[in-house]
């Protein structure tokens, strides 16, 4: 991590977790903690495991496997890790709060794109997808689309999935039928149960599932084969998407350069096209 890039509550939270295997239950845990820092160092055993949904031994176990004596050492530990830190995004109106601290979130972004051999193999996947779905329900359904329409210019057969029920399992499997070998799916805060009986449905159907969320220890990282973070801004009423965004176009790019060939034809065929047609003015 840069030292110039100040890390949020949250980020240091996520710190805790790295390079531990963790059990689906300890997820919900990690997942629980890093959703409500920085209270989190201020509550019991007990208050965090009716949080999570599990047992309050769960909890201890959940301590020690981190490497640390009990829950008291995790209490402090998290305590020490959320302590506000005066800087930038501490200072103005709350609305200018929000807006650095969505550049800190890309700052952090930026540094985890560091591993440019990672995103690219990621890209070659999807790239090789035909036809390729994209999935985000609710929320996550402007990001799908807005991916879509730019990967549509690019890639022969982009299908956006953004309707739920019982027809959007149909959906995957007749992608799967028709050749899809992966699936790209935004899975953000609420995290709608349909999207993740979709990444279900969708590993069934046998598509490795790519994951943009908003944390490596997110519910949708229990279900895909790659997940791809982007923290989310939850300082107004409503969530800014500004680092998922981002980082959605910067995988676009990551699909380009797996077939760049492709993708110049395709982008001159369109603007030809667009050219006869008249479609822009500028």
């Amino acid at each position: 991590m840069n030292d110039g890039v100040a890390m949020a509550p949250t980020e240091r939270v996520v710190g805790l977790f790295d390079g531990v295997r963790l059990t689906p239950t300890q997820r919900r845990i990690a997942h629980c903690l890093v959703q409500h820092a920085p209270a989190v160092g201020y509550l019991s055993a007990a208050e965090v495991a009716e949080l999570a949904g599990v047992s309050q031994p769960s909890v201890t176990r959940f301590a020690v496997a981190l490497g640390l004596d009990g829950y008291p050492a995790l209490r402090r530990r998290l305590r020490e890790l959320t302590a506000a830190a005066p800087g930038p995004a501490t200072a103005g109106n709350e609305l200018q709060q929000a807006v650095r601290a969505e550049i800190g979130n890309l700052d952090r972004l930026a540094e985890q794109l560091a591993d440019r051999e990672r995103l690219a193999g990621t890209g070659r996947l999807l790239a090789a997808s035909r036809p390729l779905p994209v999935l985000g329900l609710r929320a996550a359904a402007p990001l799908a689309a807005y991916f879509a329409y730019f990967a549509a210019k690019v890639h022969p057969d982009v299908r956006v999935l953004d309707d739920g029920g019982s027809l959007l399992t149909d959906r995957l499997e007749q992608a799967a039928e028709a050749g899809a070998s992966a699936l790209l799916a935004f899975v953000l805060p609420r995290y709608p149960r349909e999207t993740l009986d979709a990444l279900r449905a969708a590993r069934d159907a046998g598509l490795t599932v790519v994951a943009i969320t908003d944390s490596p220890v997110s519910p949708a990282s229990e279900l895909a084969d790659v997940v791809l973070p982007a923290a989310v801004g939850a300082q107004l009423v409503f969530d800014l998407h500004t680092a998922p965004m981002t980082l959605a176009m910067v995988l676009l790019q990551a699909i380009c350069d797996a077939a760049p060939a492709e993708t110049q034809r395709r982008l001159e065929a369109f603007e030809a096209s667009a050219a006869r047609r008249q479609l822009f003015l500028g």
